[in-house]
């Protein structure tokens, strides 16, 4: 078999291959116990905006877009979404101490205010998770009043 044989016939054999390698999809189910608004006062307007912007990666309402079905995009996807999850999880928020908490709704202000979040590969791939200053300005206000309730709550 010629070289260029072995490429035409090994190339779509080994993507067909690799369709079936790698990490799967998961979208637990949600405890209503857990998530973030059992826990702490999240406004509709916060809600929308973690619904649009976040909860793709930040929580176990994952809608996966065709594309997280064709390895090996799938798998930087499935990667990010898992890394989302492990930083912060609006459907598990019962794993954060008051503390975490804390720290996590100070971060999600300084990551929106810098541009950090959400990333811009996501912001390519879906337009709809821009933010705008008024945007941003809602999530930090929220924000900080969750803290500071939180902090005259002990």
């Amino acid at each position: 078999m010629k070289a260029r044989n072995r490429i035409v016939i090994g190339v779509p054999a080994f993507l067909l291959l690799i369709q079936f390698l790698g990490p799967e999809k998961s979208n637990p189910p949600i405890d209503p116990l857990r998530p973030v608004e059992a826990h702490l006062k999240v406004t509709s307007q916060v809600s929308a905006l973690f619904e649009r912007a976040c909860q793709n990666c930040h929580s176990h309402k994952t809608e996966w877009p065709w594309y997280s079905n064709v390895a090996p995009v799938s798998w930087i996807v499935i990667d990010n979404v898992n890394l989302g999850r492990s930083h912060m999880n609006f459907s598990d928020w019962t794993t954060y101490d008051r503390e975490e908490v804390i720290r996590l709704l100070t971060e999600t202000c300084e990551l929106v205010k810098t541009g950090e979040m959400p990333t811009r590969p996501y912001q390519w791939m879906h337009d709809e998770s821009h933010l705008d200053e008024e945007d941003i300005r809602v999530i930090c206000e929220w924000a900080e009043g969750e803290k500071t309730r939180l902090m005259e709550v002990e």
